[in-house]
């Protein structure tokens, strides 16, 4: 299992197609739990041409975002070869 480690939110890199795929509804609703709860699971990013590309947590990175947090705790991983 790899380590959490804190991450700046501006350094994660999110692909256009995911973009595509956010739900405020979702948002809001993750942001109230991180609120009450705290971050409980990381976001999970590669290391791709100089930067860091997100890989799932779409909705926990933008409700971070809404809740003006600058970090957030991140897991990263390989990129897989196929």
């Amino acid at each position: 299992m790899p380590n959490a480690i804190p991450l700046r939110i501006d350094d994660i890199y999110v692909p256009a197609k995911r973009k595509k795929t956010l739900e405020a509804e979702k948002v809001d609703a993750l942001a109230n739990d991180i609120l009450e709860n705290g971050q409980t699971t990381p976001i999970r990013v590669r290391e791709g041409k100089g930067r860091y590309v997100l890989l799932e947590g779409y909705h926990r990175l933008e409700a971070m975002r809404a809740l003006g947090e600058e970090r957030v705790t991140v897991f990263v991983t390989q990129a897989r070869l196929h």
